[in-house]
């Protein structure tokens, strides 16, 4: 019984941290791209369409 009741406990301590582990949190940006004929302003943080 306190072996059950070792291993529980174990498990529900460990695994917020794992879940921690495996995510990153916003981290990692992801890159943008806009249409062709357009390009990113950042000033506005919009696609523009170039002017030619």
């Amino acid at each position: 019984m306190k072996l059950k009741f070792g291993l529980a406990a174990l498990a529900l301590v460990a695994m917020p941290s794992l879940a921690m582990a495996a995510c990153s949190y916003g981290k990692e940006k992801q890159a943008f791209s806009c249409a062709q004929g357009s390009t990113w302003d950042s000033a506005t943080n919009t696609c523009v369409p170039t002017s030619s």
